[in-house]
């Protein structure tokens, strides 16, 4: 993507996205695993998203929030 690398710092995947999955399949880690982040997606997985609130709250937290990062370290993209 030519967005990508002009700002490096940014990651190639999206805080919209991964908030939409995070909400909707939360309870499986998927927006978790969509950013790299294996372990808490696991964790997620195991406890059902914490029975769905810890999944709500983070998919909430994806979308409203501009300093959430990818497994690199790097800003999701709007």
């Amino acid at each position: 993507m030519a967005y990508t690398a002009q700002n490096p710092e940014l990651s190639d995947k999206s805080k919209v996205v991964a908030g939409l999955l995070q909400i909707f399949l939360g309870g499986f880690g998927i927006g978790r695993f969509y950013t790299g982040h294996v372990g808490m997606g696991v964790a997620q997985l195991l406890t059902c998203g914490g029975l769905g609130v810890w999944a709500l709250i983070d998919g909430i937290l994806f979308l409203v929030s501009d300093t959430r990062t990818d497994a690199q370290g790097r800003t999701l993209r709007a």
